[in-house]
């Protein structure tokens, strides 16, 4: 089959590494026979200069017939205030990528907290304590006088089944084959009561994968300790947006910490750091993330479409990267070498061959 992916570059770093994903893409997919429809599309600041609009409705229409697409970091940190053309492009919600899956891997040749760490942690996207980018129309928190602010936690049982279920088909392909459902029941009975319920009716369809549930406090110190008892974690929107940061700074930062959004039919490689202004045109951005971030998509489809050439590319692109890492010779500076971005992906890419 040929597959549909979009190329949208994002803001300062992401014009240098999201061609080094591509790049890396190509390669592995040429390696694997795997045939790609490539589709540039503009996003973020290209996507104003040219359409007026950070997500120009021509980017959106053409997402719409695609399998999965590439997005580099937006710079929505500088945006102008105020102006609701200049926002972080609300994807997410637009294609209802529900489920953010985030791994912590860490390597032998890269400095680290903890070693032998290989959590994903799968996140949802959706509901939870709502944001401007999870809601479709009004707001979820208001100041109804200076000293008072009430915000919202939205919780529904169709949420919490799909990232279980995504978190359960990824344990799937996983060699220790465990979920653990971080939440806090004991507290917030009837919002994280409601989640562990579907979590619990989600582990039954899967008798293969080993079930836990752990306090969502517990497994913060539980990570720091002793990371290595977890293979997938699943968790709600705020307590995963915590937990995957504990998990990058587990193994290296947020230049080690790649990501995938998925959905029904479609996902979005996007890698877990910002756009980084400040060394945006010095060609010393970290790749990694992004690479990584790529060959996570390639294997989605690869599951969901039974594509056992995505599947190939994917695991060519990882093995890659870890013998890239393992030499030691083309790292970025913030993993202890010297290498510039390109310098980096051309060597993932040339171990590829």
């Amino acid at each position: 089959m040929s597959l549909a992916i979009g190329i949208l570059e994002g803001d300062d770093i992401g014009l240098e590494v999201v061609p080094e994903c591509v790049k890396v893409m190509k390669a592995a997919a040429g390696r694997a026979g795997l045939a790609i429809d490539w589709k540039t599309l503009p996003i973020g600041k290209h996507g104003h200069e040219e359409h007026g609009d950070t997500l120009p409705a021509v980017t959106e229409q053409a997402l719409k017939g695609l399998d999965g697409w590439i997005m580099g970091p937006i710079g929505h940190a500088a945006y102008p205030r105020g102006d609701p053309t200049w926002v972080m492009p609300p994807v997410r919600k637009k294609f209802e990528l529900f489920a953010a899956l985030r791994p912590a891997l860490s390597h032998a040749a890269i400095a680290s907290v903890h070693k032998n760490v290989d959590i994903v942690f799968v996140r949802e996207l959706t509901e939870g304590l709502l944001y401007s980018e999870t809601v479709v129309a009004g707001a979820p928190e208001f100041r109804p006088n200076d000293d008072i602010t009430v915000a919202m936690r939205v919780i529904t049982r169709k949420g919490a089944n799909r990232v279980a279920r995504e978190a359960f088909e990824v344990a799937r392909t996983r060699k220790r084959k465990k979920v653990t459902a971080a939440h806090k029941e004991p507290v917030y009975r009837l919002a994280c009561g409601m989640f562990a319920e579907e979590c619990r009716k989600v582990a039954r369809d899967y008798p293969d994968v080993a079930f836990e549930e752990m306090m969502i406090d517990s497994i913060a110190m539980k990570l720091v300790m002793d990371p290595q008892r977890f293979d997938v974690v699943v968790t709600t929107n705020q307590f995963g947006d915590i937990l995957t940061d504990i998990g990058a700074g587990l193994v290296g930062g947020l230049g080690l910490a790649p990501g995938l959004c998925v959905g029904e039919r479609q996902a979005m490689a996007q890698a877990t750091h910002g756009s980084a202004p400040d060394i945006a045109g010095r060609g010393i951005a970290n790749p990694y993330a992004m690479i990584v971030s790529g060959q996570m998509l390639l294997a989605w489809l690869g599951r969901r479409h039974g594509e056992p050439k995505a599947t190939a590319a994917a695991e060519t692109i990882l093995g890659a990267v870890t013998k890239v890492i393992a030499e030691r010779k083309y790292l970025t500076r913030d993993l202890g070498g010297s290498a510039g971005t390109t310098d980096m992906g051309d060597a993932i890419a040339r171990a590829i061959q």
